[in-house]
């Protein structure tokens, strides 16, 4: 018996081997990040005039607070990502496997920006501060802070789809 369960084994093992290197290699495809319009977003002026209007994508999960903006290769001018935080406490963001430049405009329970970080540059893993707490982070193109005129102690109204 114990001669008969060996050749067993051997041709099962033989098979097995036979059977892997038979597989052909799976294509692997990239999917581009797109853009999800799920709110929009005002930042409001000392004035509360709206100085600037953007349609927004959200990150309210930990996942997609994780995620963020990674992998994207643009994004329209008029277009930001929103993330959203259970509660304010000091925040640090990265640009790791981000590939375009960012404003990091943090945002306090109030609704006040309490810090704005220009031109994050790609893939730096450096930690981004807020400075001070934050419940919210808001994300657009690298300079359009200046751009517009987005200044900290002004404030932000945003509303989901």
């Amino acid at each position: 018996m114990i001669p008969q369960f060996r050749i067993l084994s051997l041709v099962l093992i033989c098979f097995f081997f036979n059977q892997c290197q038979q597989s052909t290699p799976k294509e692997v495809r990239e999917q581009k990040v797109l853009f999800k319009n799920e709110g929009n977003l005002s930042i409001l002026n000392d004035e509360n005039k709206t100085l600037a209007e953007f349609k927004i994508e959200i990150a309210d999960s930990p996942y997609e607070r994780q995620t963020g903006m990674m992998y994207r290769d643009s994004l329209e001018e008029q277009h930001g990502m929103l993330f959203i935080f259970e509660n304010s406490e000091l925040r640090g963001f990265y640009m790791k496997n981000t590939l375009i430049p960012l404003d990091l405009i943090f945002i306090d329970e109030n609704y006040e920006i309490v810090h704005i970080y220009s031109k994050a540059t790609p893939y730096e893993t450096a930690s981004i501060s807020s400075q001070l707490p934050a419940k919210y982070v808001f994300e657009i193109n690298g300079g359009l802070s200046e751009q517009i005129g987005i200044q900290k102690g002004m404030k932000i109204k945003y509303n989901k789809r």
